[in-house]
């Protein structure tokens, strides 16, 4: 069984659910808001920076790849759990949540685009 980086897949999925607290807390909704969203992000980031530092050796990187192809059945789990009706009554909210995230995976395209050309460079 592959269980190496799972510390990581771990600490980015507490980070990921406690920002997406803060961030229901902030927008007067009292549910999680993008928490999975922001830990999928965070261990991207961070797996990346692991990578390129060589902090993260190559058993850490398969178990992170395998618990990352885990990771949409995970996440269609949860979004099983999640109160659908709830987050249609909020509309708005839901809708500007996904507008936002949209927006930011488009921002963060480029970014990470030049972040691995620049990688591809130094080897």
């Amino acid at each position: 069984m592959v269980i190496y980086g799972v510390a990581l897949l771990a600490f980015c999925y507490i980070t990921g659910i406690f920002l997406g607290d803060i961030l229901g807390a902030a927008l007067g909704v009292k549910a999680n808001v993008g928490g999975v969203g922001f830990a999928m992000l965070l261990l991207i980031i961070l797996s990346n920076k692991g990578i390129d530092a060589g902090w993260l050796d190559k058993k850490s990187q398969e178990g992170i790849a395998f618990w990352s192809a885990m990771y949409i059945p995970i996440v269609v789990a949860m979004s099983a759990i999640q109160n659908v009706a709830a987050a249609i009554s909020g509309g708005a909210v839901a809708i500007g949540g996904g507008v936002v995230g949209v927006i930011f995976g488009f921002i963060l395209i480029p970014i990470l685009s030049k972040m691995q050309k620049n990688s591809m460079k130094k080897e």
